[in-house]
């Protein structure tokens, strides 16, 4: 299964979903979108998520410098809106899907 942590008033966001769908399309993969101002994510979510993102977890949380992890998940609880987006989740990893080049190397 493929996740996108999507935002449909985002340009990137609905590329990222187009890439995506595709994707699920041609290898039959159940797709999940969520629509995370929609479907709030909870800490768990959360910290599940900047588990799978690794090193890119630190640019999770948008117009914030460096934070603690900690620190990402209540901002991120607070303001959801600003989490980075599109987020995707496949096999265990995720990428944060600003560019094609991201998603393409996440779903290869």
């Amino acid at each position: 299964m493929i996740t996108i942590y999507h935002n449909p008033r985002c340009s990137k966001s609905r590329a990222a979903l187009e890439l995506t769908q595709q994707f699920a399309e041609q290898n039959q993969l159940a797709l999940s979108v969520i629509e995370y101002l929609k479907t709030l994510l909870n800490l768990d979510e959360l910290r599940a998520l900047q588990k799978q993102l690794g090193e890119q977890s630190r640019d999770m949380v948008r117009e914030y410098g460096a934070l603690e992890p900690e620190q990402q998940c209540a901002i991120l609880l607070a303001q959801p809106e600003l989490l980075q987006r599109p987020i995707i989740s496949y096999q265990g990893r995720a990428v944060i899907g600003r560019s094609p080049e991201s998603i393409q190397a996440l779903l290869k």
